[in-house]
Order: C-alpha cells, then sequence, then structure tokens
C-alpha cells in the first residue's frame, strides 16, 4: 500500500496543479485580473523560477496598476538571476506610468549591457519585441553585431523592418542573408511572399523586383536568377519566370526538370501558350527519357483541353503514336492514362480505356503510380454509371496512402460518387470532413459542395431540385455538354426564384465560356449579380464576368468596374487577391 500510496498522491498533486494553471489562464484572458493574479502568485510559490507564471503574475500587477509591487518584484528577479532582460521589464513597467525618462534610462541600460556582453542581446532583444519595442529590438541586435561580427541576426532584424514599414532595409537585408545561408531560403520567401500577397504597400513589389534585378545584373549569380524566377512565378508572369529559368539552364545545363515543373505552373494557371514553349524548350534539349515522355503528356493534356470534336481522330493518332515511340512500360503511365481517359471521355469508349488501364496495372508500378491508376479507372467506372465500383477503387486508394494528398483527392471523388448517386446525407459528411483538407483546391471544392448540399437542403427538405442539379453535374463529368446544358435551363424553369437558380446559373454561364459563347455566359452572371447579390455565389459571378471582359472582350473599363466590385465588398473572397493585383495592372500602377 504504501509502495502505492506515493504515485497516487503525485498523480493528484499534478492533476489539481494542472487545473489550477487552466483557472489562472482562463481568469487572465477574460480580464479578471484580480482572480488571475491570486491564481498566478498560488501557482509561482510552488514554482518560484517558472519565468510564464512569474511574467503573468507581473501582467496582473500592471493591468491592476499595482506598478510599485511589480517594479519590487522585477527588481527582486533582477538581483537573483542577474539577466539584464530584466531591464526592459523595468523600463516598461515605467513606461505604462507615462515616465518616459525613467523608462529610456531602463532601455539604454539594457543596450550597455549588450555592449559588456554580446550574449545577452538573445533575452533582451527578445524582451524588446515582446513589448513591441520595435526600434529598441533592432538597436539591440545592431548593437551585438558591432561587438561581435560573428552574430548573425539578418532575419530577425528584416522582420522588425517589416514591421516599421521600412520595407527597402527589409528586402535589402532578407536578401542578403539569403545569399549567406541558401537553406533558409524557403523561409524567407514564405515572408516576402506574406508581404507580396497580404501586406504589401503599393510599392512592395515594385522595389523587390527592382533589388532582384540590380543583383542579378551585378553579381551573374546563378542563385539570383533562380531568385527572380520564383519571384515571377509568384506574380504569375511564367513568360518571364521562363526567360530566368533559360539563363540558369544555359550556365548548368545539367537538370530541366525545374523547367518542366515551371510549364505545370503555367498549365494550372491557363497560360497555355507559355506552357506549350517551355514545353518546346524542354524537348530540344533533353536527352532525357522521362523528361521527354511527361513533356510530350503535358503536351498532349493541353491539346485534349483545348480539343473540339473535328480534333480527336488527329490527336487519337498522336497519342498512339507517342506510345509506339516510348513503348508501353512503367515510364509511359502518364500517357497511358492520358490515352485512356481521352478514349473514355471524349470518344465515348470506356471499354477501351478500361483495357488499357488494367494493363498498365500489370506493369512494374510503385505505389503511387498504382494509385493513380486505380484513380483513373475509378473515374471511368464512374463515367459507366458503375457507382459501387468506382467507391470500391477510390477507397483502395484512401487505405493505401492515408493522409496523402492523392488520398485526399480519391476521397474528394468518392464524396462526388456519393453525391450523383444522390446519397446526398453522405455526400455532406465526407464533404464536411474535407474542407480542412491540407490542399487548398481539395479544401474550396468540397466547400463548394458542401454549401451547395447544405443550403438547398435546408431550402428544399425534399431535396427535388438538388437532385436535378447533380444529374446536370453528373453529365458535365461525363462531357455531355450539350444535355448538361439543356438538364440546367429545365432547373431554371422548373424553379424558378428558388435557392437553386443561382448555382444554375453560375453552372450554365461556365459551360457557355467553355464553349466560347462569351455574351451568353456574361448573361447567366449578369442574373446572378442583380438578382442574387446578397448570395454566396456573387463575388464569383463578378470575377468571372471580370475575366471575360478583361480577358477575352477586351474590355478593361468593364472589367475594371467589376473587380473593383470585389475589392471594396467581398474581401472575404478567395478571388480577392487576383481581384485586386488586376485591378491596379488595369488602373497603370507600377506595382503588379
Amino acid at each position: 500500500m504504501k509502495t502505492l500510496f506515493l504515485p497516487i498522491t503525485l498523480f493528484f498533486s499534478l492533476f489539481c496543479f494542472s487545473q489550477n494553471e487552466q483557472l489562472a489562464q482562463y481568469y487572465f484572458e477574460k480580464g479578471d485580473f484580480e482572480k488571475a493574479k491570486i491564481s498566478y502568485e498560488e501557482l509561482l510559490k510552488n514554482q518560484p523560477s517558472n519565468f510564464l507564471y512569474f511574467q503573468r503574475t507581473v501582467d496582473c500587477y500592471q493591468q491592476l496598476q499595482q506598478f510599485d509591487i511589480a517594479e519590487k518584484s522585477l527588481r527582486e528577479q533582477l538581483n537573483i538571476y542577474r539577466q539584464a532582460f530584466f531591464l526592459v521589464e523595468l523600463g516598461y513597467n515605467f513606461q505604462l506610468q507615462k515616465k518616459e525618462a525613467s523608462a529610456k534610462k531602463y532601455y539604454d541600460d539594457a543596450i550597455d549591457q549588450i555592449k559588456k556582453n554580446p550574449n545577452e542581446v538573445y533575452g533582451i532583444a527578445n524582451a524588446f519585441e515582446r513589448k513591441v519595442l520595435i526600434d529598441y529590438a533592432l538597436k539591440a541586435y545592431q548593437t551585438a553585431i558591432t561587438i561581435e561580427p560573428n552574430f548573425n541576426f539578418n532575419y530577425q532584424m528584416a522582420l522588425l523592418y517589416g514591421q516599421l514599414g521600412n520595407t527597402e532595409m527589409m528586402i535589402s537585408t532578407f536578401l542578403d542573408e539569403a545569399l549567406a545561408n541558401p537553406q533558409n531560403s524557403i523561409q524567407i520567401q514564405n515572408q516576402l511572399a506574406r508581404f507580396m500577397v497580404e501586406e504589401g504597400d503599393e510599392n512592395f513589389n515594385e522595389t523587390l523586383r527592382k533589388a532582384l534585378i540590380i543583383k542579378t545584373q551585378k553579381t551573374q549569380e546563378v542563385f539570383w536568377n533562380q531568385f527572380l524566377s520564383w519571384f515571377y512565378v509568384q506574380q504569375k508572369e511564367f513568360g518571364k519566370a521562363f526567360i530566368q529559368e533559360k539563363a540558369i539552364f544555359k550556365r548548368n545545363p545539367e537538370s530541366l526538370s525545374s523547367i518542366l515543373n515551371l510549364a505545370q505552373l503555367a498549365i494550372d494557371e491557363d497560360n497555355h501558350d507559355v506552357a506549350k514553349e517551355i514545353l518546346g524548350f524542354v524537348l530540344e534539349n533533353t536527352k532525357d527519357l522521362d523528361l521527354s515522355i511527361q513533356a510530350n503528356a503535358y503536351l498532349m493534356q493541353i491539346r485534349i483541353d483545348k480539343a473540339s470534336e473535328k480534333d480527336f481522330d488527329t490527336i487519337n493518332m498522336e497519342l498512339i503514336g507517342l506510345l509506339k515511340e516510348y513503348e508501353v512500360n512503367a515510364q509511359t503511365l502518364s500517357l497511358q492514362l492520358i490515352q485512356a481517359h481521352f478514349l473514355t471521355f471524349n470518344l465515348q469508349k470506356p471499354q477501351e480505356g478500361k483495357a488499357i488501364i488494367k494493363k498498365a496495372l500489370d506493369l512494374p508500378l510503385n505505389e503511387y503510380e498504382v494509385a493513380n491508376a486505380k484513380m483513373e479507372l475509378a473515374d471511368i467506372l464512374l463515367f459507366e454509371e458503375k457507382y459501387n465500383q468506382a467507391l470500391l477503387y477510390y477507397s483502395q486508394i484512401q487505405e493505401d496512402l492515408k493522409n496523402d494528398a492523392v488520398a485526399h483527392e480519391a476521397s474528394l471523388k468518392g464524396a462526388k460518387t456519393s453525391y450523383f448517386q444522390g446519397d446526398f446525407a453522405w455526400a455532406l459528411k465526407q464533404f464536411a470532413a474535407l474542407k480542412s483538407a491540407s490542399t487548398q483546391l481539395i479544401a474550396n471544392d468540397a466547400l463548394e459542395y458542401f454549401l451547395l448540399i447544405n443550403d438547398n437542403t435546408v431550402a428544399d427538405s425534399t431535396q427535388t431540385a438538388l437532385k436535378q442539379f447533380a444529374k446536370g453535374d453528373y453529365l458535365l463529368y461525363q462531357n455531355r455538354n450539350q444535355e448538361a446544358t439543356m438538364q440546367f435551363q429545365s432547373i431554371l424553369k422548373s424553379f424558378k426564384g428558388q435557392d437553386i437558380e443561382a448555382v444554375t446559373l453560375l453552372r450554365l454561364g461556365k459551360i457557355y465560356e467553355k464553349q466560347g459563347e462569351f455574351t451568353l455566359a456574361l448573361s447567366q452572371y449578369q442574373n446572378i449579380i442583380d438578382h442574387h447579390a446578397d448570395g454566396i455565389y456573387i463575388d464569383e459571378a463578378l470575377y468571372f464576368s471580370a475575366e471575360i471582359e478583361n480577358n477575352k472582350l477586351q474590355q478593361p473599363e468593364k472589367a475594371k468596374l467589376l473587380y473593383e466590385k470585389i475589392i471594396f465588398n467581398h474581401q472575404d473572397s478567395i478571388y480577392f487577391v487576383e481581384a485586386r493585383k488586376k485591378y491596379r495592372q488595369l488602373r497603370g500602377d507600377k506595382n503588379l
């Protein structure tokens, strides 16, 4: 019993201690500083060296304007631990009392401590940052570097310059750090991208572009061509990124894989002209069989995406020719999958498509290649309305590649299969789970279908309109666009004025866009703008209309007005950032 008593007692002591900590935090976050103070004082008695408890206790004193008690506690800690960052805490205590001269004295004393011992910079600079004393934090790092030149605080200082709005110094310092420590480049690029998209002022992108161009011209370092290529990719200026990638390749012609990746990015953004130019360059300059196959696969996919029915025979012969040239083996899987998909969805020959996939699955494939082949097979089975067989293959992929992006894609397709079947309750659960998927495209797609099912179930418990709409979506999936158009037009007649109307107009708009019927597409979107301005599809209607006016009809003034409505009225839209960028382009800003 004695041997059991000690562990049990210890367990309950720790349990109670944890509860007391949670209670103290609760009072603090709630703003009940009197109760929080009592709780943290009690915790501090048991753990006098716990800095978090001490800091929270002092914070409570300061919130309750008990500055003398706070000062006494800080002085005691300074005397016990002799750590110079307590000087910053003392100075801040005076600043809260608006005793600026006393506060400055302690801040300067903290800087002087760095001059005596540069290692003190870590605690002191951190204390200044916690108190949002950015100028002093910068001074702390600069003082330490002056005394000890081997110290490197470029990353921290760049962030501080950014907080101060000194973008030129931020950019310069970040770029110096990137060159000195290339392993930190991705982290630095992530910070720069955040300023470019979210927090940058009107001149930020232009300042960064000029800084990179100057470094590229002055040093002739390949590193800066790579950085400039990254910058242009962020701006979706793939042609300019390609110029940099060609310059890199000329000096280092070992690999074309980064250029092939650039082609994939251009394809993803529907910039097919640049993508074709890039892929042509790859085919002209590579002797690598895998790269040649992949480049040809991308080119064929571009052709298929833009093809009309009169091109189908030619494309089919080209696919046959490529597979004859490169042979049917594991290396040419991407071409085989494209051929199977084309036969099924374009030539309406699913049996031939399935035969290709089943033959491919007998090849020596890795687990990802098997998953891709099974995904295509499931897609074909879904095309044939063999829902349960399709679901079986999607489930196998999810099981084989748990938590992988490919598994999430299979989950999304499985959810859509349930949706096409009319099993909306189960589909809704699956889409709800996928809303937080790590891949943004999957998360956005899942959210769209979740809202579609949820909103139209609330509006119509019988789900009559939703069933008709899902039938239209399935016809689109089968690439039977004319029948899908008729189905959606029928929905507009049968359910006029109901909640399903707005999303039906949106679907019709996208079909007309794909067919090049831009005036018809605009009329669908305008209907949403006029009659469903308070709905969830208004931002899409505005953005798609703006894109047509800007890119297809060359009506920049009309496009500008539409982008402007998104900027001022729909800041939470996923199209907000792109709308703002394109609005600035049309307005003639230097910062693009």
